[in-house]
């Protein structure tokens, strides 16, 4: 699997170097193209500004990604991922935006967070959650 969806809770851990992150850094690595949507920008901002974190320090990490940008509505895969399991609205919005990228092909996409739910219910979509 050489393609991965990543979420804020993910990103963050790796960029602010939380326990784990060897770990972390090790599974994304093992990806060659790494997708996200524009929601982890945001929320990586917000998060740095509050953790008192330099953003340009941010820009190196973030020019890696992929931003995923759904030309239209993600209603039917927020649904789709709903009848799952309960989700915020972050993370509600990363599972749609990884089942718009994957299409029927879901098998050939990893979703890489560290929010048990979201992973649940990704790992229900179809998704590998290592």
């Amino acid at each position: 699997m050489r393609t991965a969806y990543l979420d804020t809770s993910f990103f963050i851990a790796i960029v602010f170097g939380e326990p784990g992150t060897g770990r972390l850094q090790r599974i994304l690595a093992a990806h060659e193209r790494v997708l996200t949507s524009d929601l982890l920008v945001a929320e990586s901002l917000a998060a740095a500004v509050r953790e008192g974190i330099e953003l340009e320090l941010l820009r190196p990490a973030l020019r890696t990604l992929t931003l995923v940008l759904p030309s239209r509505s993600l209603e039917d895969e927020m649904r789709q991922a709903l009848e799952l399991g309960r989700l915020r609205g972050a993370d509600l919005w990363h599972v749609a935006c990884a089942l718009f990228v994957a299409g029927p092909a879901r098998r050939d996409l990893a979703f890489l967070t560290r929010d048990a739910v979201q992973r649940t219910v990704a790992r229900r979509l179809g998704f590998a959650t290592p």
